[in-house]
């Protein structure tokens, strides 16, 4: 009996591993990604506009680069929306080294369909600027269903599936682009990945590709970046984006409107007596061990 014991329990052990390994296959070869549960992961992000959405930190700081070279190739904020719900649905909004054939990237764009090199195509600002310049070729694309102007794009064998990440990419796309007031929070682990001037010139860098500004100037009061802003909206566009990239880039503390973010708490708050000062965005970075 014993012997039998085992040789069930063997059995079973068999029949749960193959039972992963074909939804693993089904939701790859549908498009999909399988994510681990965001509890999971000590770096989460809240976004709060309308609506709420959770990412981990590389999710986060992908949406908000699609997010911020929409605005700087001047696309409609709808676009937006239909960018994000396409990377939603491609790549679970990473940048993915592999996929279907030869597919890859946060759209999972083909080199063999002349999207770009390999290389190109690894790099989520050409991606997604590419994927924006198709977009923009497609015919009343303004007024199609998020899921069909995505289809027009990518001509996928799945032409539904955009649609059901429509809602979340309408909460992302109103907090990215400044329309709603410390809507993006991060958690962020103990260690960044940057530090000091490191993390700062990334920051710089950073904000000129996605957004096209000229580069950030350091603030007396904060190791960090003075961001000027025309108007609260862009306003909370830097903040957020700045945020959403906590994690890579080292970002310690973001200041903007009378409100403050930290790493530590992972939260907006409000600057005791300090005025609200909607001219720039603060950045402040990790110092050096």
């Amino acid at each position: 009996m014993r012997v039998r014991s085992r040789a069930v329990v063997a059995t079973g052990v068999v029949v749960a591993v193959i039972a992963v390994v074909g939804i693993w296959l089904v939701v790859r070869q549908a498009g999909g990604q399988l994510r681990l549960p965001l509890s999971l992961t000590s770096r989460t992000c809240t976004v709060q506009a309308d609506g709420q959405v959770r990412l981990d930190a590389d999710q986060m700081a992908n949406a908000a680069t699609i997010a911020a070279i929409g605005v700087q190739r001047k696309m409609p904020e709808r676009a937006v929306v239909v960018a994000l719900a396409t990377a939603y649905q491609e790549s679970g909004l990473r940048n993915l080294p592999d996929g279907d054939r030869d597919s890859l990237g946060l759209f999972q764009q083909r080199p063999s369909q002349g999207w770009g090199t390999e290389a190109q195509i690894a790099d989520p600002r050409y991606a997604t600027r590419k994927f924006y310049a198709a977009l923009k070729r497609v015919r009343g694309w303004e007024k199609m269903r998020v899921t069909d102007a995505a289809q027009k794009v990518q001509r996928s064998a799945f032409p539904e599936a955009y649609q059901k990440w429509a809602d979340e990419s309408e909460v992302l796309t109103r907090a990215l682009l400044g329309e709603a007031t410390g809507a993006v929070a991060c958690t962020v682990g103990a260690t960044p990945v940057m530090r000091g001037a490191a993390a700062a010139a990334a920051l710089t860098r950073g904000l000129s590709l996605d957004w096209g500004l000229p580069e950030a100037a350091s603030p007396a009061e904060l190791t960090g970046l003075a961001v000027p802003a025309d108007d609260r909206r862009d306003g909370w566009r830097y903040a957020h984006w700045l945020v959403s990239h906590a994690s890579d880039h080292g970002v310690k503390r973001v200041r903007f409107a009378g409100l403050e973010w930290t790493a530590k708490a992972g939260t907006w708050s409000r600057v005791g007596d300090a005025p609200a000062n909607d001219g720039e965005v603060l950045a402040e970075v990790f110092a050096d061990a």
